[in-house]
């Protein structure tokens, strides 16, 4: 890929949790900048996917928060800092360069160049939990996907999704607009997802603009990955086949290490153990925090990977800025800092 193809930036952060988010403050406060990758549609990382309404007591001067509130107070914090966002993409490749930098090839093929790589992907990367059907490997990438990248790809589409959290509903809704048609299956008429949303749903339902089925999915029908139908089960209506062009199942996340296990770091049973100096990996110029990380003492608290983020983004510095002194300031005084985030 030539120059003009490549994204350039000081920090490449893998992973949009509470940590990496809070990772762009800190480097933002040192005056660098950060493109963020994650696999997910949204940022937030586990706080959006799984326990977004769950409330988490242990924030420093937060009495309570909810996963959801948590990510919403840590966009606004970084705002002011304008990282760019790289959603429903996985770091794909790792390649070091001559000059000392990275480059990060994503799985859709942008390119991203920086002197630091900063690993905050929680438990590993997120990969789908796939219904147990058979032939569903046949239909995989062409009828049958497990993330909206793109919602351009299912314009004018039949389209049926899967499941009764957050994703389900979300797509259902924001889907809605541009679909020929859409169906939701859910095995019992209980939605786990926010109530704004659930409301939501239930209202296109009333509209005719989805069609809710309360049952179980039997079997996928078509040929050469090309999904014509797929074939429901209730107590009521028994079996029955409901036109489809794309499934999207939403059956929620599991955590794998993911392309990071070829990128060279010292790995030890899937975790990376880090200097708590400045939580640098076994590769001068990669760093890693969050649950991740590996240290004596090591605590999986999104309070811990906040301090860890602190300590990265100033051990970074000397690599992104390496003819600069690094000039430790403190928020409450340094005018500098305060023209940037608006204090």
């Amino acid at each position: 890929m030539s120059e003009a193809g490549v994204q350039k930036t000081d920090v490449i952060i893998i992973g949009a949790g509470p940590v990496g988010l809070f990772a762009v403050f800190e480097l933002g406060l040192l005056g660098l900048s950060a493109h963020v990758v994650d696999i997910l549609d949204r940022p937030g990382g586990q706080c959006a996917e799984l326990y977004p309404e769950k409330l988490i007591l242990d924030i420093p001067s937060r009495v309570k928060i909810t996963g959801a509130e948590l990510v919403q107070d840590l966009m606004a914090q970084i705002a002011p800092f304008k990282p760019v966002m790289h959603l429903s993409r996985m770091a794909d490749k790792l390649e070091k360069l001559e000059n000392g930098h990275f480059r990060v090839s994503l799985d859709l093929g942008e390119v991203i160049e920086a002197p630091v790589v900063c690993i905050a992907g929680g438990g590993g990367s997120f990969t789908p939990k796939k219904p147990k059907l058979e032939r569903l490997e046949e239909f995989e990438n062409k009828s049958v996907f497990y993330s909206v990248r793109k919602m351009e790809h299912f314009r004018g589409k039949n389209v049926m999704i899967a499941g009764g959290g957050d994703s389900a509903l979300d797509w259902t809704v924001n889907l809605n607009p541009i679909v020929s048609g859409m169906s939701l299956v859910h095995r019992r008429n209980d939605f786990r997802g926010m109530q704004a949303t659930v409301d939501q749903m239930y209202a296109l339902v009333k509209e005719g603009k989805v069609a809710l089925n309360i049952g179980d999915i039997v079997r996928l029908n078509g040929d050469g990955g090309v999904l014509k139908s797929v074939t429901l089960k209730n107590a009521e209506k028994g079996e029955y086949d409901v036109p489809t062009d794309v499934f999207l199942p939403f059956y929620g996340l599991t955590m794998k290490l993911g392309p990071i296990a070829n990128w060279g770091i010292n790995i030890d049973s899937n975790k990376i153990p880090v200097s708590t100096e400045n939580f640098e990996t076994s590769v001068k110029g990669i760093f890693c925090i969050g649950d991740m990380c590996e240290y004596p003492g090591k605590l999986k608290l999104i309070l811990s990977g906040f301090h860890e983020s602190a300590l990265m983004a100033h051990g970074s510095f000397h690599y992104a800025r390496p003819n600069q002194k690094l000039k430790f300031e403190h928020t409450t005084s340094s005018s500098n800092i305060q023209a940037k985030i608006g204090g």
